[in-house]
Formats: structure tokens, sequence, C-alpha cells
């Protein structure tokens, strides 16, 4: 079946330096990035990014984690794309916790989990079909994804933009 999930190298992923490994990695997949951009992490998309999580005792420090105020302050978004993509992603990913998950994971040879209990896992992967479209929707615009993979409607508005001075 083809899907498409959203991947995320969180900020501790890029402070490290480890996009090319992970990268790297992504690309046993066989999978197209459809859509990729560096993006700061606002508390705004951080929260509703983990609405699922409100109720936990972490979501303040994983807000925090995301918006990157223990590493860098920004992350690379992108969207694979193909077949079977969640499973291949998650399965490469590893577990959500760095010291279960298997050693030869991202997520098992990268990540930590630090002394006040922030889980440093270094990569987000979309866990289904459902919350993988939530969350390309809330990452980016239509335009930003190379392929039409849900339904789109143009919407003409008068909006300030910036634009290059020459």
């Amino acid at each position: 079946m083809i899907q498409q999930t959203l991947v995320l190298i969180k900020p501790d992923g890029l402070k490290k330096s480890l996009t090319g490994n992970i990268l790297t990695r992504l690309s046993e997949t066989r999978l197209d990035i459809i859509a990729a951009k560096i993006v700061k992490v606002d508390k705004k998309l951080a929260e509703k990014h983990y609405c699922q999580l409100k109720d936990k005792p972490f979501f303040a420090d994983l807000i925090k984690y995301i918006c990157g105020e223990f590493h860098k302050k920004k992350v690379l978004a992108m969207v694979y794309y193909g077949e079977e993509a969640i499973s291949k992603v998650r399965e490469l990913a590893g577990l959500t916790n760095p010291e279960e998950a298997d050693s030869v994971s991202i997520r098992g040879a990268y990540g930590r989990i630090t002394t006040s209990g922030v889980f440093e896992n270094v990569i987000h992967a979309s866990a289904n079909e459902e919350e993988a479209e939530r969350e390309i929707k809330l990452w980016f615009e239509p335009d930003e994804v190379i392929a039409d993979i849900y339904l789109t409607k143009i919407v003409k508005k008068e909006t300030e933009k910036k634009v290059w001075t020459s």
C-alpha cells in the first residue's frame, strides 16, 4: 500500500550532526522524500503535534525538547512516500525509548535518556495513517509537498508576505 509519513530529525539529532547518518539509514527504505524543510518549532506547533500526550507528566519537557530549549532551536521535517512507508520508517527508527530500542535502530544507536528523564530519541515517525495525515497537514502546506497526497482546494486570500529585496 502506498503511504506517506512525517519524519522529523529532532533538535538533538541536528545538534549532534546526525542528519547525514539518519538520512543514510532512511535511504534503506527506498522511499521518496516528497517534502523537506528546516523548521523553528514554536510552542503552538509543538503542542498541536503532541496533543495526544497533553495529559502526560512529561508533556512540558517534551514541548521544551522539540522546541529546542535543550539543543538547537530547529528540526528537519520531511515527508517520506512509497510502499508501506509508515512501517518501513518506524522499523528503522526503533522504539521510542532509546534504551529499549534495538541497537541497530536509529534511536537505539543515537538516542539517550537524559539524567532528568527526557527521551532524546533524535527522530519522530508517524505512528499510523491517521496520525501521518494530521501531522503532515500540521507541518506542511500543500504547495510544499511535490505530490498530491491529500485533497486540496484553491483559496484566494489577500495576505502580507515576506519577500526578498533586491
